[in-house]
């Protein structure tokens, strides 16, 4: 069965759930441009103050503002909850038929709690800004759109997207195409996605004889994991390298980096200091670009990284695979190939910004659980002459790109939702 609908992504809360989406509806009225943008601007910021981070965010708030905006958009909303949670969580869900700031010019900028300017709440916020739009101009899409708003991508994404994905409730609506987020571009030129890193989550465990603390000994288990160690900085520095030289980039390698490191033996005022232990740990945040060799990076670890000769172990805590489940790499073609590439990159032109070459996501989204079913997937989130600050502190997003980025995704949501392949290939019959 063909899919023909559109899929635009948003992850703006740790827990919290939310779908939107579109059919064909009356027009709203338009206001006058900067009338306009500041009402946008404001929307934002009311968006932003509810407080959806970790440890107490304000699910309802977040969902009853999301419902408030889909009903004044005249969007059909729909709420979905696929994990238990210790208290209801309702993930909202609106719909529309085929349709369808701050006072200094800088969006939020504070270092308690994390409001998301650039990760990723102007995302969907500027979906429904460009939706506002297209429906004040009268226009009428030929594919629904949905809007979807999901939990837990800061931490995996199992139970919101991944949960979302494997559901029937997906595979009723038939979607075509994904579009979730991107990062920001200190340049000129916006940066789009066609694939992601796969996270493999790894803990190397390396066992030795305990000993005191004054005895020089072969094969303790802290020579053994920092002999690990040193060898996983050298093969990180070499990945580094061909970053910094810029023959790959950073999304093309793969990266190594230390969270942990556990060992010694715990006393009521630290660690007793003469005591070598007999288990030390070390966990690391590989990233592993599609386009590697899976079955070789395994060897290395299990061969050089933690080699059972030294009294070592290894075990993933999280390991996402490379591949689709039709056995392909978990990349979305971005060429001539895929007619769904060339209407967004288009569409992106049309709003005349510049739109640089197609790249590997650094980290990882919530894209990659619809790249798995072998559905197209982007990431854009339109913001250039910005820096990358996603959890930073001092994370913020300028007002004047956030109404531009408004503007671009009124371009890609009318060109995407206008594309009709039946008709291309009535064309293409009627050429022949």
């Amino acid at each position: 069965m063909a899919r023909d609908n559109i899929r635009l992504f948003s992850s703006p809360f740790t827990r919290l759930a939310v779908l939107l989406y579109l059919l064909a509806a009356a027009a709203v009225a338009a206001a006058p441009p900067e009338a306009e943008a500041e009402a946008a601007v404001s929307r934002f910021r009311e968006y932003l103050r509810i407080d959806t981070a970790q440890p107490q965010p304000d699910y309802a708030g977040a969902a009853a503002f999301l419902r408030s905006e889909a009903d004044a958009l005249g969007l059909e909303a729909e709420t979905l909850e696929f994990a238990l949670r210790e208290a209801p969580r309702p993930p909202p869900m609106a719909r529309a038929p085929p349709l369808p700031p701050l006072p200094p010019p800088q969006l939020p900028h504070r270092r308690r709690p994390r409001r998301a300017p650039q990760d990723m709440k102007c995302v969907g916020m500027q979906y429904l800004e460009a939706i506002r739009r297209l429906r004040a101009a009268g226009f009428t899409p030929d594919r629904t759109i949905y809007l979807s708003f999901v939990p837990d991508e800061e931490i995996g994404g199992k139970d919101g997207a991944g949960a979302f994905a494997s559901s029937s409730k997906f595979e009723e609506m038939n979607v075509g195409l994904v579009l979730d987020e991107g990062l920001a571009s200190p340049g000129e030129e916006y940066r789009v996605f066609y694939g992601e890193r796969c996270p493999w989550w790894l803990v190397i465990k390396a066992r030795g004889a305990p000993g005191h603390g004054a005895k020089l000994y072969d094969g303790s288990a802290m020579e053994n994991l920092m002999k690990s160690v040193e060898i996983i900085r050298r093969f990180r520095a070499a990945q580094f390298d061909l970053v910094k030289a810029g023959v790959k980039a950073e999304g093309e390698v793969v990266s190594v980096n230390l969270v942990y490191l556990k060992a010694g033996t715990p006393s009521p005022t630290g660690f007793v200091m003469n005591l070598q232990p007999s288990e030390a740990q070390v966990g690391l945040d590989v990233r592993v670009p599609p386009n590697a060799n899976p079955e070789e990076l395994e060897r290395r670890i299990a061969e050089e990284w933690a080699p059972s000769s030294r009294n070592m172990t290894f075990e993933f805590k999280q390991k996402v695979s490379v591949y689709d489940m039709f056995g392909k790499p978990v990349i979305t073609p971005a060429d001539n190939s895929n007619p769904w590439w060339t209407m967004l990159e288009e569409a992106i032109r049309k709003a005349n910004v510049k739109l640089g070459k197609p790249e590997i996501f650094p980290a990882s989204t919530d894209a990659r659980y619809f790249r798995e079913r072998g559905i197209p997937a982007f990431g854009f989130s339109p913001m250039a002459n910005t820096p990358i600050l996603l959890h930073d502190h001092n994370e913020f997003l300028n007002k004047d790109e956030y109404i531009k980025g408004i503007e671009i995704y009124e371009s890609v949501i009318r060109g995407l939702a206008s594309y009709n392949e039946h008709a291309k290939d009535e064309e293409s019959r009627a050429e022949l």
